[in-house]
């Protein structure tokens, strides 16, 4: 490899960090930490009920730790395949569309009535998908083992929920399928915290603080949308919206002779 060529390749190598440590991708961990109160209301009950497999307490706290390890373990899946998607449309030269668009349907399914969105989760469509998942996840709880819990973590983390859409959003932004499991990774690490707590002492945290912190998520899921927008625009702003440049064309740049 020649100076020119390695120099591409510290270009490249550069870039590559800089997509990694965007601000979508940093902020996915908050996301999930303040989604996950949202998530206590949704998937708390599964959490909570969750199977003991035997008396002891490494068994008990190592059966929680394995659920959350299978909801991250699919979220992180989810996120591969998103960027992935991202990266073709990015490849196709739909960078500033992607980035834009996601943005604006962020902001508006926070916006969306609550009544609406519980209309949507009730269609045949996602009931199809829904319940078969719970119905699993049932014959799971039946069985009560250390492997049944991850098992069920793994199927949990497929339910419908709106907050996991917002976090696919940023893996799609991201570009790239590394990129996108990243996002879907700390997303799914910010829903650790309380989603444990819930699954180890139940109602672990009053109402009206739950509610508080339920109120922040909204505000933080627009500032994410403001990224995207603000990314999409191409301004040249080091870091927060970089100039977007052909992934096909720094391909090329590498290639060796």
């Amino acid at each position: 490899m020649n100076s020119d060529q390695r120099k591409s390749a510290k270009s490249v190598s550069s870039e590559y960090y800089q997509k990694v440590m965007s601000p979508e991708i940093l902020s996915a961990f908050v996301i999930g930490f303040l989604g996950s109160f949202h998530c206590i209301g949704m998937c708390g009950p599964i959490a909570i009920a969750l199977p003991v497999p035997n008396s002891n307490n490494i068994s008990f706290f190592a059966g929680r730790i394995l659920y959350n390890l299978g909801r991250v373990v699919t979220y992180s899946i989810m996120g591969a395949i998103f960027g992935l998607i991202g990266e073709r449309l990015f490849i196709a030269g739909f960078q500033q569309g992607v980035s834009i668009g996601l943005g604006i349907l962020i902001i508006v399914s926070v916006l969306f009535p609550s009544k609406y969105k519980n209309k949507i989760i009730q269609l045949p469509f996602i009931q199809k998908i829904s319940q078969p998942l719970k119905k699993n996840i049932g014959v799971l709880f039946s069985k009560g083992t250390i492997t049944s819990l991850f098992l069920i973590g793994i199927l949990n983390g497929f339910l419908p929920c709106g907050f996991v859409y917002i976090g696919l959003a940023g893996s799609i932004a991201s570009g790239d399928a590394i990129s996108g499991a990243a996002v879907m990774i700390l997303f799914g690490l910010g829903t650790v915290p309380a989603m444990f707590a819930a699954s180890v002492f139940g109602k672990f945290i009053n109402l009206g603080v739950r509610n508080g912190i339920r109120k922040a998520v909204p505000v933080l899921a627009i500032l994410l949308a403001a990224i995207f927008i603000i990314r999409g625009m191409n301004l040249g702003i080091p870091y927060l919206s970089p100039k977007l440049t052909s992934s096909i064309q720094n391909v090329d740049e590498l290639d060796c002779h």
